[in-house]
């Protein structure tokens, strides 16, 4: 259809026609961030297209899955084996409660890895049918630029197939990286990790991340030895101190062993498994390494440098406040731009990058205090600012509340492990900057409070606001004494 240009107030000539596309919009990659903005794009009436490919619950670069990493080989899978693992501590704490277990309780990995993946299928069948009922158009196969408005799908055979788009969205996550070491090919990743075929008995991981500290949880929970390696004195880098220095404690707690500042040096083939040597000398002997140190962006094969999009160092696509690239039509979200790399994040900047482009809302994602869990057992939860983010920020003195309290189970239980929580408020404004628990039902109790920070709650309202008793929730509205006041410009 000719459209029409408007020049210096008057309506101009018709200029030729407008380009026809097949489609308004081409997403590469059906994980949480392409499927969301899919779906957001096509309920404004956009003519939408994404590509993945085919599933199977360990990545590669030429096997995925509609669903992403979150749902095949991330976040679900992960949650069910907390859930699974979680059943040790409760076997030990129900005696005091009454109940008489025989001192053996068999444990069958084969049915929860199956249980896993059936549950897995059917989400990816769920996300394809939500993405069909949105009237998305899908493909099954690898996606690729050719130009600014061309996107190359190579199917498992081997064919390829080419669609026009106005706007190109990569929504191609990441994929975890190995430790270069000599014997790295003896080791996995958090892919395989989900999927073995028999439970180890001896583990040892590679990390003091989200990663590391939950499969540490989930093996030692499911009866295995776990010896955790990482480079720092604490786990979990990023993450107020106070707080990793109690989930440090609650991992030795469960047994865990633990290696701060220490690193492998090498993997070897070994008579009973695989040897593992570290930076300090040592050797130990395990039937699964486990690499958790971090991910890289998914971007290596979308032939982004001859299209023009520019990437960082890391292979993290650059994009603006928007989520556009350095090609005007060219957008990105999720884990492969490098930002926040959480699903929920994903979520949110999918759906800001429909409404502005297809919605006429333009909308920028907020990172302003976004909430997230570490799915250790027990679990953290934090939102908001730590105490050192805090400091770093400070135009005031930072009141730091805390409290350290044995759960009410544990009183019955005998199980030595008490929940800590801690406010950090603004001295001048009464904000509440952030707020940071690890106990039990933390990233539940989390999620209400990451509501009132986003409304800008005071402590004032936190301490006017009725608790729920008996919880271990109604802590964060009780905590009258101030801990520690902390000057503005003080060391972190």
């Amino acid at each position: 259809m000719a459209r029409k240009m408007l020049i210096d107030g008057e309506l101009g000539q018709t200029i030729e026609e407008e380009k026809q596309y097949d489609f308004d919009l081409f997403v590469i990659g059906a994980g949480s961030g392409g499927v969301r903005a899919s779906r957001t794009s096509a309920s404004f009436g956009a003519k939408v297209a994404i590509c993945e490919l085919p599933f199977h619950p360990i990545s590669s670069e030429v096997i995925g899955g509609i669903g992403g990493t979150c749902v095949i080989r991330g976040c679900v899978p992960k949650k069910i084996l907390v859930y699974g693992a979680q059943f040790r501590g409760e076997f030990e704490d129900c005696r005091n409660f009454g109940w008489e277990l025989s001192d053996q309780v068999d444990f069958n990995w084969k049915k929860l890895l199956h249980n896993k993946t059936q549950e897995i299928t059917r989400l990816n069948g769920i996300y394809k049918r939500l993405l069909s009922n949105a009237g998305v158009t899908m493909f099954e196969g690898e996606g690729k630029l050719i130009d600014a408005h061309l996107v190359e799908v190579t199917q498992a055979d081997g064919t390829t197939k080419q669609y026009s788009a106005k706007h190109i969205l990569i929504a191609t996550g990441s994929r975890a990286q190995r430790v270069n070491i000599p014997g790295k090919e003896l080791a996995i990743t958090s892919d395989e990790a989900l999927s073995l075929d028999e439970l180890p008995k001896r583990a040892v991981i590679l990390g003091g991340g989200y990663i590391a500290v939950e499969f540490a949880s989930i093996w030692r929970g499911l009866g295995a030895e776990v010896d955790l390696f990482y480079r720092k004195e604490l786990p979990l880098r990023g993450f107020d101190d106070e707080m990793r220095a109690v989930v440090a404690k609650n991992l030795e707690g469960r047994g865990i062993r633990l290696h701060p500042g220490t690193n492998l040096s090498e993997l070897r083939n070994g008579e009973d498994g695989i040897r593992v040597l570290t930076d300090h000398g040592d050797e130990i002997t395990a039937d699964v390494v486990l690499f958790a140190t971090g991910r890289l962006p998914n971007t290596k094969r979308l032939n982004l440098q001859a299209v023009g999009v520019e990437v960082d160092k890391t292979g993290a696509i650059k994009v603006d406040e928007y989520s556009r690239t350095t090609v005007p039509n060219i957008w990105a979200v999720g884990d492969v731009t490098n930002r926040m790399n959480l699903t929920p994040v994903a979520l949110m900047e999918g759906t800001c990058f429909s409404k502005t482009v297809f919605g006429g809302q333009p909308t920028k994602p907020d990172y302003i205090s976004i909430p997230c869990a570490v799915f250790c057992i027990p679990p953290l939860s934090v939102v908001g600012l730590s105490e050192q983010q805090a400091l770093e920020q400070a135009k005031s003195d930072i009141l730091v509340y805390t409290s350290s309290f044995n759960p009410m189970k544990n009183t019955i239980s005998g199980r030595q492990e008490k929940t800590i929580m801690k406010l950090i408020v603004d001295s001048e404004t009464d904000k509440v900057l952030g707020a940071s628990m690890c106990g039990p039902d933390a990233p539940e109790i989390m999620q209400g409070l990451a509501v009132a920070l986003k409304c800008g709650a005071t402590k004032a309202q936190f301490d006017s606001t009725v608790g729920i008793h008996p919880s271990a929730a109604e802590e964060f509205v009780t905590m009258r004494s101030i801990t520690r006041r902390v000057a503005a410009g003080a060391k972190p």
